[in-house]
């Protein structure tokens, strides 16, 4: 069954909706730039409301190392995802640092990054189609890719369905696609996960 997260959670409701939905993950965005950005502290009083059941994943953008182990020694995440230029040896000292899973991300533009993406040494990968533009790329490239990875970029309600059919990642990952007016929507959340499990589409 492909996994799925919500991604950019920020308020308590988000939470409320997420423990009674029950993704398998949900993430935190400590990347300053973003819209979604939340302080370590807020993602701490998150954290405690949401279910056991549920992991959480902190999104970095070519932070330091120091300050990514920091965040992590904490307990707020389960697992750290790297959405910058960071390299192998970035990785390794993540690792060796903070013991956590790492998700490296790469925006899908060609088999080449594509190829570099499977020789990624993070746990996991993430496959994107650049930093939160809400759109799909050609998911044609990533036919018969055999590596375990998470789908994101443009993913909604209305065609996470038609990935999963056609794909069957590990697991899809979505931001933007449920949320209305820059803010998250339980119907949304909720047609998102239906859509996932039953793969069903527009």
């Amino acid at each position: 069954m492909t996994c799925i997260r919500f991604c950019g959670l920020t308020r308590f409701c988000d939470i409320d909706f997420a423990n009674e939905l029950k993704p398998e993950f949900i993430g935190f965005v400590f990347a300053h730039k973003s819209k979604r950005y939340i302080t370590p502290e807020h993602a701490d009083e998150l954290r405690a409301r949401l279910s056991h059941e549920i992991k959480s994943v902190g999104v970095f953008v070519d932070e330091k190392v120091d300050v990514v182990a920091g965040i992590a020694s904490r307990n707020i995440i389960d697992a750290i995802q790297l959405h910058g230029s960071e390299n192998e040896d970035y990785i390794r000292q993540i690792r060796a640092l903070t013991g956590k899973t790492i998700i490296k991300a790469f925006v899908i533009n060609s088999p080449d990054t594509l190829n570099q993406a499977s020789q990624s040494n993070a746990d996991y990968i993430l496959l994107d189609n650049g930093m939160g533009t809400g759109e799909t790329f050609d998911w044609d490239i990533i036919q018969g890719f055999t590596r375990d990875y998470f789908l994101a970029g443009g993913l909604n309600p209305e065609n996470v369905g038609e990935a999963v059919r056609m794909l069957s990642p590990f697991a899809v990952d979505t931001s933007s696609g449920i949320e209305t007016d820059g803010f998250k929507d339980k119907i949304k959340m909720a047609e998102f996960i239906e859509r996932t499990r039953n793969m069903k589409g527009e």
